[in-house]
């Protein structure tokens, strides 16, 4: 099993300014509650590749990228669904430089777990399927409209107008 680096600490790489370097490592990320279901992520070691540059003024530049999928329920069909995502992440962290140049995943260590956890959350789309086209479930009976794209009712007039048909005309 590989070695989970959920922290790093940049300054044992002993890089100087201009310098950088590429990492390869494995994070935990944890499972996401997502509209009411909980969606695990595979694998539970992420493999994360990391580059680091060492900027001036003792300031850090990085990039996170890595491949995850979700296993849950899919949102339109409950079948289980896993889509996968692509996650390319950056940060600038310069000490000094104002909240915009200060990265919140950085402190004595960089906090790569929750780092990969949050880009991992902004690439999420509004729905998890089980596929782009999933038709979802019938609203009137609940079938499963992916495995009946044939499905049909037959139309009830509304209840509001019940009463019209009530009308005699001579």
């Amino acid at each position: 099993m590989p070695q989970r680096t959920d922290l790093f600490e940049l300054g044992r790489l002993g890089l100087t300014s201009g310098e950088g370097r590429r990492l390869d490592l494995f994070v935990h990320v944890d499972p996401f509650d997502y509209g009411g279901s909980t969606y695990a992520v595979v694998p539970e070691l992420v493999p994360v590749r990391l580059d680091v540059s060492r900027t001036t003024g003792s300031g850090w530049a990085l990039r996170l990228r890595f491949s995850a999928t979700l296993e849950g329920p899919c949102m339109r069909c409950l079948e289980p669904a896993s889509p996968a995502f692509e996650v390319d992440a950056y940060e600038v962290h310069q000490p000094g430089g104002g909240e915009e140049l200060s990265s919140p995943y950085m402190d004595e260590e960089l906090d790569l777990e929750a780092w990969a956890r949050d880009a991992l959350a902004l690439v999420l789309p509004a729905q998890l399927t089980c596929r782009a086209d999933c038709a979802g479930l019938c609203p009137q009976c609940g079938a499963n409209l992916n495995h009946e794209p044939d499905h049909a009712h037959e139309t009830q007039p509304s209840a509001r107008w019940a009463k019209l048909s009530e009308l005699k005309f001579d």
